[in-house]
């Protein structure tokens, strides 16, 4: 019998045991262990109010059990019970005034809670007394950076990374401050210094190629994980991240070699089975790449970006009515997506669902209304239509958003030719053509009557001569 499905068993076999205990069915003894997974059992799946019986029950029978009462805190917290979860680390802090452990967790709480102040004094306590205080360091950077203090913060993940140069998150972190302020450049010299005192040190290597990711800078971000996978070639992260520069600089084939090295190092996980998918969607092979969407969502059924990747597929595969059913779904999981909404705008115009489309389309607006090629698709719609007074009008907004647009001052003087209105789209066509000259090939494209195009060429090339 397969290791997995015997501990689920087990799992399920303690659960039942509890309830029959609570629903007093039968009597059973748990030990504050066996509480704790109960505990921690219910929250991994969601249970929050089960999580939270078990926890009164059990601090009822272990009322000075520090762990159960933080495991109590948390589920609180995870209800959004915010003067419940502190009351219990109040209490806490009475009986273990000067614990580490305690101070740190309602540090982190007072912190959740927005009241930043408070949760570093406490935090600052327990420096001298905690086990790992590279961590207390690195939860008080998350204070200050929730707090809007990226230069405090800065400077407790730059302690967290000189403590523990492995802690990942502390990178993250420290990159997101950085580029906050505007100073994620001044950071390479900051990982240059530790490379220069351990030239072998893998995390070294793939710190600094993370910051010349995000600088995007990916040649040097490609060298320098080259240099932590060199020194330990199953650093996962490292070949994952070389991965993502390689999709960056659209070398997709290297990009998917260094997924399959990720697989290799850490198992599989819908996260790279995603990106694999998205590699092939890359290279157009659209079978593939809706293979390895599947394979992510086999492993995690609630991942947006893979439903959204399966759809994505699909449209290109003129597939619009399946790709719906995924897009619509990406969408369920994460509304606020602009990305799935523009998506499944295109999807509903392919299959003729003009007013589906127009509500997507004003979907992505709503979260991005400087979104250039939402504001002329759903224009077109009215313009196909035959409500060329729509269309223009549709224009005027955008260019409301987004006056320096030239694509919309061009599309406006389409509009408004096709309407007769010659005067006014002359107007936009002159702030057209001064804003991208370039771009005015793309006008032809309305008017497939030579006449009118040879017309158009004529001011087209006048203006080219009066601005030489």
């Amino acid at each position: 019998m397969p290791e997995g499905f015997r501990k689920r068993e087990e799992e399920k076999e303690l659960l039942k045991r509890f309830e029959d205990h609570l629903h007093q069915r039968e009597y059973h003894y748990f030990d504050e262990d066996t509480y704790e997974e109960i505990i921690q059992l219910y929250t991994v799946a969601g249970k929050n109010q089960k999580a939270l019986k078990a926890c009164e029950i059990a601090l009822e029978q272990y009322p000075l059990n520090m762990d159960l009462m933080m495991l109590a805190s948390q589920t609180h917290t995870n209800l959004n019970q915010w003067d419940e979860a502190l009351a219990i680390m109040d209490k806490a802090q009475l009986i273990y005034p000067n614990d580490p452990e305690v101070l740190l967790f309602t540090g982190s709480l007072l912190s959740l809670m927005g009241r930043y102040d408070d949760a570093i004094a406490l935090m600052q306590q327990c420096l001298g007394t905690a086990e790992e205080p590279a961590e207390v360091h690195f939860q008080i950077g998350m204070a200050y950076q929730n707090a809007g203090n990226y230069q405090e913060a800065v400077a407790a993940y730059k302690t967290v990374l000189e403590m523990n140069l492995d802690h990942e998150n502390a990178l993250y972190e420290l990159a997101f401050c950085l580029d906050m302020m505007g100073e994620l450049e001044t950071s390479i010299s900051f990982y240059e210094r530790f490379i220069d005192a351990d030239p072998f040190s893998s995390y070294a290597w793939y710190n600094l190629g993370t910051v010349y990711n995000k600088l995007e800078r990916f040649d040097e971000a490609i060298s320098a994980y080259e240099y932590a996978i060199a020194i330990d070639e199953d650093f996962s992260s490292a070949w994952f991240n070389l991965g993502n520069a390689f999709m960056n600089k659209k070398e997709y084939r290297k990009a998917l070699d260094a997924y399959r090295k990720t697989q290799d190092a850490e198992g599989t996980s819908a996260e790279v089975y995603c990106c694999m998918g998205a590699a092939y969607e890359k290279l157009e092979l659209f079978d593939l790449g809706i293979k390895y969407y599947r394979k992510a969502l086999k492993l995690d059924d609630m991942y947006g970006d893979a439903y959204f990747g399966v759809g994505a597929c699909l449209v290109q595969q003129e597939k619009c009515y399946e790709a719906i059913h995924f897009l619509k779904k990406a969408i369920k999981l994460e509304e606020d997506n602009p990305s799935y909404w523009l998506m499944l705008a295109e999807a509903e115009y392919q299959t003729g669902n003009s007013i589906s489309a127009i509500e997507a389309y004003e979907q992505v607006l709503q979260f991005v209304p400087e979104e250039v090629d939402a504001w002329l698709d759903l224009s077109f719609i009215y313009f196909e239509q035959g409500d060329g007074e729509k269309a223009f009008e549709i224009m005027l907004d955008a260019l409301e958003e987004t006056p320096d647009e030239a694509a919309f001052h061009y599309r406006a003087t389409a509009y408004l030719i096709t309407t007769g209105k010659y005067q006014e789209a002359f107007a936009f066509l002159e702030n057209a053509l001064l804003l991208d000259f370039e771009m005015h090939t793309d006008l032809y494209e309305f008017f497939p009557s030579l006449e009118t195009q040879k017309a158009l060429f004529k001011i087209i090339d006048q203006y080219r001569k009066d601005h030489q």
